[in-house]
């Protein structure tokens, strides 16, 4: 599982493809609050063109059902928070998928500060899911979560 409280990540060997990727998104307490409190109401996902059926704030054990939309077509995506961690310098979350969501894995969005700077952090381990037609367009959604990826690294600027 994503540890959202450690600041450095070691990847699980073999258990899927892993990313993590890290952006400048501004500086200052103002820039902080604003996005810590966005973050933990799901606008990383929302900015990023996804809606979240529940923007209640992100909590321990919930489970969310998540919606990318790609033109006319809806891809369901459900998912349950495992972790929250809301630090002074450090603010966020993961979530593991559940059955029927596109792929097997887990995902994490991370908020911290370096001095002055507020930096964001995405972390993903992905593989296909084990059962379903996405199974065989998993090389497809690769390419698809590197390009989400830039948008959740944007959507809190």
């Amino acid at each position: 599982m994503t540890d959202v409280a450690a600041p450095r990540w070691t990847p699980p060997r073999g258990r899927g493809r892993t990313s993590e990727a890290t952006a400048r998104i501004g500086s200052g307490e103002l820039v902080w609050r604003r996005a810590t409190s966005e973050l933990l109401r799901w606008a990383v996902k929302t900015r990023s063109g996804f809606s979240v059926a529940d923007t209640a704030p992100v909590a321990e054990g919930r489970r969310v059902t998540v919606v990318a939309h790609v033109g006319p077509i809806r891809i369901v995506e459900p998912v349950q928070v495992m972790s929250v961690v809301a630090e002074e310098s450090r603010v966020g979350f993961s979530y593991r998928t559940l059955p029927g969501h596109p792929v097997s894995g887990e995902e994490a969005f991370i908020l911290h500060r370096d001095g002055e700077a507020v930096h964001l952090t995405v972390r993903s381990l992905a593989r296909p899911a084990p059962q379903g037609p996405w199974r065989v367009a998993f090389p497809l959604l690769l390419i698809v979560q590197r390009i989400v990826r830039r948008r959740y690294l944007r959507a809190l600027r």
